[in-house]
C-alpha cells in the first residue's frame, strides 16, 4: 500500500517583489527593492546583515508596524497588501507577536497587567489568570506586581517574550532581542524563547548580528542594499 503524501506546510510569510520608499515623493529614498521571501509554518529564520541593509525595514513591513510601498504580502493567513495602518493594527492581534530590542513595557502597569492588555486587545477570555500562568511560565510568578522599573533588563525582556507569545500567535518576530542584555542573561533569554515557541510551535522570525544565535535557526538569511542575497538552510 502506497503511503499518502504529507501536505505541504502553508507559507506563514509570503512576500512578492516587496518594496519600501521612504522620503518625499519627488526625492525617495529605496530601502528595500523588491524582496521575494516564503517561509513555511514553524520554520525558524535567521536574518543577518550590516547595519542599514534593511533588515528591520523588513520586519516592519511583515510584521504589519509598516506599509509596503509596493509588491504583494500574506502574513499568517491576512492579505496586508493595501491595508490601511488601523487595518494592519487590527490584522496583528492574535496572529503576530513582536520582541525588540527595547522592551516597550507601559511603565504605569504591572508585569501582570502589560501581558493581560495583550490578551484583552485579542478579545481572550480570563486575560489575567492566563497573563499570570505566562508569566509563571517564563520564571515571574514571583514578579506579577511589580513594575517595569522595578525589574532588571532581562527580567524585563521575559515579560516582553511573555506579552507576545500569550494570545499564542502563528508567527513571532524578534529583532535584536538581547541587543540590551549582558552575555549571560541574553543567553538565559534566548533559550527561553525558543523553548516558548517550540512550545506553541510558532514561526520565528529573528533579526541578529550573532552569527551563533543565527546558527540555532533552521533557515539563515542574509540581506545587503535592500535586498535578500543569501538563503541558506542549516545542515
Amino acid at each position: 500500500m502506497q503511503k499518502a503524501r504529507e501536505a505541504p506546510l502553508r507559507p506563514a510569510i509570503n512576500a512578492e517583489n516587496l518594496v519600501l520608499e521612504l522620503g518625499a515623493q519627488k526625492a525617495p529614498v529605496t530601502i528595500l527593492k523588491g524582496v521575494d521571501l516564503v517561509v513555511p509554518e514553524g520554520q525558524t529564520v535567521a536574518l543577518l546583515g550590516p547595519s542599514g541593509s534593511g533588515k528591520s525595514s523588513l520586519m516592519a513591513l511583515l510584521s504589519g508596524l509598516e506599509r509596503a510601498s509596493g509588491g504583494s504580502l500574506n502574513v499568517a493567513g491576512e492579505d496586508f497588501s493595501g491595508l490601511s495602518e488601523d487595518a494592519l493594527a487590527r490584522a496583528r492581534r492574535g496572529r503576530i507577536g513582536i520582541v525588540l530590542q527595547a522592551f516597550h513595557l507601559l511603565p504605569t502597569m504591572t508585569a501582570l497587567e502589560n501581558v493581560a492588555i495583550s490578551l484583552e486587545l485579542a478579545d481572550m477570555p480570563d486575560a489575567f489568570d492566563r497573563a499570570r500562568a505566562e508569566l509563571e511560565a517564563v520564571g515571574l510568578g514571583h514578579r506579577l506586581d511589580h513594575y517595569p522599573a522595578q525589574l532588571s533588563g532581562g527580567e524585563q525582556q521575559r515579560v516582553a517574550i511573555a506579552r507576545a507569545l500569550s494570545p499564542r500567535p502563528p508567527l513571532l518576530f524578534a529583532d535584536e532581542p538581547t541587543g540590551n542584555l549582558d552575555s549571560a542573561t541574553g543567553a538565559q533569554i534566548v533559550d527561553l524563547l525558543f523553548a516558548r515557541r517550540a512550545e506553541t510551535g510558532a514561526t520565528l522570525f529573528l533579526i541578529t548580528h550573532d552569527p551563533a544565535l543565527a546558527g540555532m535557526c533552521e533557515r539563515v538569511l542574509e540581506m545587503a542594499d535592500g535586498r535578500i542575497v543569501s538563503d541558506s538552510l542549516a545542515a
